[in-house]
């Protein structure tokens, strides 16, 4: 009985690495979680509807519907001092392709690219098979445009240092 609760304090009190996707423009010096009050205004404004509402209530983005225009709306209606508009780039978030994809297995799908709006995404035609995608990282502005088209949920976006699941 004393290990589990003293297992539960440890739980309590240790900090557990943070991988959800927060808004764009939060500040890289602070923990998000410390300071947002998990108002709910951030989710409100957002035009794209992409801000929801995430783990224990605070926002988090999910670009299952639609993409992030950058509007900064969020930014400007947040009264916690998380945001810095003048960030740029506004987030490191960027497209990952996973094997997944259609044109890995052989099938011509380019979705992904007609959505692109920074053409960081490019299909090489290959002799035989289907082109396959090459994503230019220096181009890609981490919007998430990308992944809601794709039939087979093949892109997902990270933090360029997290290696997705």
């Amino acid at each position: 009985m004393n290990e589990n609760i003293n297992l539960s304090r440890r739980r309590l009190f240790s900090r557990r690495k943070d991988n959800a996707l927060r808004p764009p423009f939060v500040r890289d010096d602070v923990e998000f979680t410390d300071l947002c009050s998990r108002c709910g205004d951030c989710i409100t404004v957002c035009e794209t509807k992409i801000i929801v509402k995430g783990e224990a209530g605070f926002p988090e983005v999910n670009f299952d519907n639609a993409e992030c225009t950058f509007c900064g709306e969020c930014a400007k209606v947040c009264p916690e001092p998380i945001f810095a508009l003048d960030k740029s780039p506004p987030w490191t978030l960027v497209a990952s392709i996973q094997e997944s994809c259609l044109a890995h297995r052989g099938i011509w799908c380019q979705s992904c690219k007609d959505a692109c709006d920074a053409s960081a995404i490019r299909f090489t035609p290959t002799l035989g098979r289907a082109p396959t995608p090459e994503l230019l990282l220096d181009a890609c502005t981490g919007c998430g445009a990308c992944v809601a088209p794709c039939p087979a949920d093949a892109i997902v976006m990270i933090k360029p240092q997290a290696t997705p699941q």
